[in-house]
C-alpha cells in the first residue's frame, strides 16, 4: 500500500457496512465528512468527485 499523503480523502465503512468518506487537511485534521453513507463504493467515489468539481461554485452567506 502506498504511503498516505495529506490532504486526502479516506473511504471507510460504517458499522452497517456502508461506505462514507472523510476529507483530511494537510495537518491531518478531519475537516469534512460525507453527509450520508453509500451501499456501493462507486457511489461514495462519485460523491467525492461532486465535491471536488464544485470548486468554482458560488458561495453565499447571510449576516
Amino acid at each position: 500500500m502506498a504511503e498516505v499523503t495529506y490532504p486526502c480523502y479516506w473511504q471507510k465503512r460504517d458499522k452497517s457496512g456502508q461506505w462514507y468518506w472523510i476529507y483530511y487537511a494537510k495537518n491531518k485534521e478531519e475537516i469534512a465528512r460525507s453527509s450520508e453513507s453509500y451501499v456501493n463504493r462507486s457511489d461514495c467515489t462519485h460523491s467525492i468527485s461532486l465535491v471536488k468539481n464544485s470548486m468554482s461554485d458560488q458561495i453565499f452567506y447571510s449576516e
